[in-house]
């Protein structure tokens, strides 16, 4: 389990997470929804040991160090893949690297989203490298795969036929934290949601217990963010106002 117990996170004086505590049992599903800027991106790089932070990060019970941070993989929309490098040659460094990594599933997915071994990673297109990006964390044999945005620059068919890969694929060992601002694309494909904003945690919810309510994720997610459903009319209102006012 990944235990994040009130981490702090400030860019310069301003918040980028306010004191944050969840946590990640093993083989479970979660989406990471948020807005832009939220603090999504912060706090995968904060478990990854990438920025420094106040409070409590433990990966099954012991701080997250250059020992155990294996049993964590990151799929970035930054790319972290050597571009000069081919498919194959990541491929061959990663089983080199990594023991659990997974060559089999390595090729089960390059054949699902058609990508060619052969080519150097810079040749790729956006939607390539992203898929790729997946690909890498997917098959190095981590107990948890974080994924930020992985998808940017990919059609709807393509995500959503990869989560269904991804739910017949994983193991009850694994867990993925899935981080995006798609909300109902992900509700039939998630286990739970946690929702951030303004780098606080504002909502912590199963798909069960939501189906239990007989409430939808995008129904949560308006609730604990104080949606108004009035404002686009307001809006309309206001600016139809104004022009006929400038008609005049």
């Amino acid at each position: 389990m990944i235990e994040i117990k009130d981490v702090y996170k400030n860019y310069g004086g301003k918040k980028a997470l306010g004191g944050v505590s969840l946590s990640l049992p093993r083989g479970e599903i979660v989406g990471l929804f948020g807005e832009n800027g939220a603090g999504k991106t912060t706090l995968m790089k904060c478990i990854l040991g990438f920025l420094p932070y106040k409070g409590e990060i433990t990966l099954d019970g012991e701080k997250i160090t250059h020992r155990n941070i294996e049993k964590i993989s990151f799929a970035t929309a930054e790319h972290s893949f050597f571009p000069e490098l081919t498919p194959s040659g990541h491929r061959d460094f990663y089983a080199g690297h990594f023991p659990r990594f997974s060559e089999k599933r390595f090729d089960a997915l390059m054949d699902f989203f058609e990508l060619p071994r052969g080519k150097k990673l810079r040749s790729f297109s956006t939607g390539q490298k992203n898929q790729f990006e997946v690909i890498m964390a997917m098959s190095q044999g981590a107990d948890y795969i974080l994924m930020d945005e992985p998808f940017a620059g990919n059609d709807v068919f393509n995500r959503e036929d990869f989560y269904k890969v991804l739910l017949g694929i994983l193991t009850e060992h694994e867990t993925v934290l899935l981080s995006t601002h798609l909300i109902e694309e992900e509700s039939g494909f998630i286990g739970r949601a946690e929702l951030i904003r303004n780098g606080d945690i504002v909502g912590d919810v199963s798909m069960s217990e939501l189906d239990e309510r007989g409430e939808s994720l995008m129904d949560f997610v308006k609730e604990k963010y104080n949606y108004r459903a009035d404002r686009v009319g307001r809006a309309l209102d206001e600016l139809i106002g104004d022009g006929g006012e400038e008609e005049k």
